[in-house]
């Protein structure tokens, strides 16, 4: 019995991890359940036994991304890396997962197709990044990167309203190839807003490093 409760919690995994690369890469509407199961080898019959129906399945997947986001960000904070280089390795996590072959934003297609999972996981997402930026500025307020007199709460909201706006096709032009220059804008115009003259050398070194390995 044990053994068939692993088994099923495995493949339960295997569906989210293809559903969650599919989407990212595809699009939560191009993407369909005969789609996945094929991708996997399964039948179709196999994926409804663990989700109801998509919208069960982009749910979930979207829950499984923002928890293995989520390790992968605590992953980095525990290195130690000062507070600027934190941020940009962080970035470095997000460019990874969403490497689209599609011309909308992920975020943009769920809050389009899937409003209701949308805000379900941007309440989750804000008190993620919440406690990720607060730490980070408390860690570079004590570096020494970052001043001492700004509102902690504020720079937070700022920050994550910036970056939810990168995303937002009203706002911007999404184009694959440009979101994630349009990202480390964000991250630099954050910084700059917050930085102490050292914070603001270290921020020139990032960003060095990112130009060195353009082609």
């Amino acid at each position: 019995m044990q053994s068939e409760v692993i088994k099923m919690e495995a493949t339960k995994e295997k569906i989210l991890k293809k559903a969650g690369d599919s989407f990212l890469k595809f699009g939560f509407k191009s993407i369909t359940m005969d789609d996945i199961a094929n991708d996997l080898g399964i039948s179709k019959k196999t994926i409804y036994k663990y989700f109801n129906n998509k919208h069960s399945l982009v749910s979930q997947t979207v829950s499984h991304l923002h928890e293995d986001c989520l390790c992968q960000v605590e992953g980095v904070c525990e290195i130690g890396y000062n507070a600027i280089e934190e941020n940009f390795e962080v970035k470095k996590i997000f460019k990874d997962m969403f490497q689209a072959s599609t011309d909308e934003s992920p975020m943009y297609q769920l809050e389009k197709y899937y409003p209701k999972v949308f805000e379900k996981v941007m309440k989750k997402e804000f008190i993620m990044f919440q406690d990720c930026i607060i730490k980070n500025i408390e860690k570079g307020i004590s570096e020494g990167l970052y001043r001492q007199d700004i509102d902690v709460n504020i720079i937070t909201r700022f920050y994550f309203a910036i970056i939810m706006a990168v995303h937002n096709e009203n706002l911007f032009t999404y184009n694959k190839n440009t979101i994630n220059k349009l990202e480390i804008d964000a991250l630099e115009y954050h910084t700059r807003s917050i930085a102490t003259a050292k914070g603001l050398k270290e921020l020139e070194n990032q960003l060095q490093k990112i130009n060195n390995q353009e082609p």
